[in-house]
């Protein structure tokens, strides 16, 4: 008798299947609404989208355990710092990335180097408490060895999803 009779044909099967969460326009209402503020109450956001309390906390739960909403985060912000955001492209002739990264890792200013493609050999991001402080950091820059051109783009509005 083979393992595989049709007597095991009778036994229940189930199958799972591993699926995306669904995101409806319901859900994505209440996600931009959480991103905005995640401490809005659920009558809030019930009112703002026409939805019941209950279908609200029943939504944000499934997407909690789905995984589409990882946690709740605080944006903190010290007083004081980060008042000039900047990018700065630099241009520079012979050497390497990671040696100029390794220069400016004396800076706590710098919070970003990416090296991209193009023209550009870096892409410096820059957080600094004041515009003469990123003018320092900004000339000492300037002076690498090997530095040709620096070009300063100033942040003048972010928009965080």
């Amino acid at each position: 008798m083979s393992a595989f009779t049709d007597d095991m044909t009778q036994l229940p099967v189930k199958l799972l299947f591993a699926r995306e969460p669904r995101v409806d326009k319901f859900d994505q209402q209440i996600l931009a609404l959480l991103r905005a503020d995640a401490r809005l109450p659920v009558s809030q956001i019930a009112r703002e989208i026409n939805l019941s309390r209950s279908a609200v906390s029943e939504r944000i739960r499934q997407l909690e355990q789905s995984g589409v909403i990882s946690g709740y985060h605080a944006q903190v912000a010290v007083p004081g710092e980060a008042a000039i955001k900047v990018y700065l492209e630099l241009f520079y002739q012979g050497g390497r990335c990671e040696h100029y990264v390794e220069l400016m890792r004396v800076y706590p200013e710098v919070r970003r180097c990416s090296g991209i493609s193009g023209e550009t050999d870096m892409l410096v991001y820059i957080e600094a408490p004041s515009m003469l402080r990123f003018s320092e950091v900004r000339g000492e820059i300037e002076n690498f060895p090997g530095m040709q051109k620096v070009k300063t783009h100033m942040v003048v509005k972010d928009w965080v999803f």
